[in-house]
């Protein structure tokens, strides 16, 4: 039977048109409706979890799987990340605001920036040096009502958060803990490297520290940072002022080591120019010892012949035998008695 037949035969056009207009509000009333009632019936992903407030207030916490749950306003679903989920957060205080990236580019030299800007996105450290942190979190959901109550404020409070604990950290440990300024000092110093390790974990435990106290006082941000990872550098200006210095003291280095090498080269010729100079003195000394012996040979062995002295006008016998040949060499001899002050005068013979 057709929808003429049970209209009245009086029925006019209009009065057709408002009944067919009723039958379709009537069934987008009953779409709306069922789609409505099943609005919080949807499945939750693995890496996700669901929070469901009944009236505003926490009901329960259901993992991946299917989830049922009463229309709005009566229960209300937050998706969450996974308990095991870990959620990587940079922290963008720490940077070098775009401000002050834009003013150190169009600054001329001799113009400094102003304080609000030149200390933007770098930490004092303990010796009164300067440097920027790049810090990346990776925390989990640990308390997902108090993530859900905390809502759009939970980053924010953990940027300021890590902006804290680094700020403190920074003040607490000199250049060199931080970040490799001076290698040279590694080597006389076994601590730095480990130090410098310890950075991270320190760091971890500062601000799980801040976020217990805020807990303590009852404002979690149900959040855990389970690690960080830390990427320090020195500002545009200091890094070419170490550079150079590192260039020196490469240089000076180099010097030094090229200074030892030309001292060790005088050391080793002056050495073996003092072996040859005492070899030829030893010969020398040979040679003339030689000589010598040579020389009194004959008094050696007029000596041994006669070591009694049995022979008393020997020397005098000698001495005459050979001071002719002695005066023979000499143009003129001048003879002086030193108990008198007469000079006997001998000439010489003819050559």
């Amino acid at each position: 039977m057709s929808d003429d037949a049970l209209a009245p035969r009086d029925a006019s056009p209009w009065q057709q048109a408002g009944r067919l207009t009723f039958l379709a509000l009537y069934g987008v009333t009953l779409v709306a409706a069922l789609a409505w009632a099943t609005s919080n019936i949807r499945e939750i992903a693995p890496q996700n979890r669901a929070v469901v407030l009944r009236m505003g207030a926490l009901d329960r916490v259901q993992n991946a799987g299917l989830l049922l749950a009463w229309p709005q306003p009566f229960e209300q679903v937050v998706l969450l990340p996974a308990a095991d989920r870990v959620i990587e957060r940079r922290i963008e205080p720490l940077l070098r605001s775009a401000e002050a990236l834009k003013a150190e580019r169009m600054a001329t030299f001799g113009d400094p920036l102003s304080d609000a800007l030149a200390g933007s996105g770098y930490l004092l450290t303990g010796d009164a040096g300067v440097v920027q942190l790049d810090v990346r979190a990776y925390f989990k959901v640990n308390d997902a009502y108090a993530y859900v109550l905390q809502g759009e404020h939970v980053l924010p409070a953990l940027d300021r958060v890590v902006t804290r604990s680094a700020v403190a950290l920074s003040a607490a440990r000199d250049l060199d803990t931080i970040l490799v300024a001076r290698p040279e000092l590694i080597g006389s110093d076994s601590q730095a490297a480990e130090r410098r390790e310890r950075l991270r974990g320190d760091l971890v435990q500062g601000i799980n520290a801040q976020l217990d106290k805020l807990k303590d006082e009852g404002l979690s941000l149900g959040i855990r940072v389970d690690r960080v990872d830390v990427q320090s550098s020195l500002p545009t200006p200091a890094v070419a002022a170490f550079n150079a210095v590192l260039t020196a003291s490469q240089q000076a280095d180099q010097a030094v080591a090229n200074a030892r090498t030309d001292a060790a080269k005088t050391t080793q010729a002056a050495t073996q120019q003092a072996d040859r100079t005492l070899q030829v003195a030893h010969a020398q000394a040979s040679e003339r010892l030689a000589t010598a012996q040579a020389q009194t040979a004959t008094i050696d062995s007029l000596a041994q012949a006669n070591p009694a002295a049995t022979d008393p006008d020997l020397l005098l016998r000698l001495y005459r035998e050979r001071i002719p040949a002695i005066l023979h060499q000499a143009g003129s001899v001048t003879t002086v008695d030193p108990a008198d002050s007469d000079h006997l005068i001998l000439q010489g013979a003819d050559r």
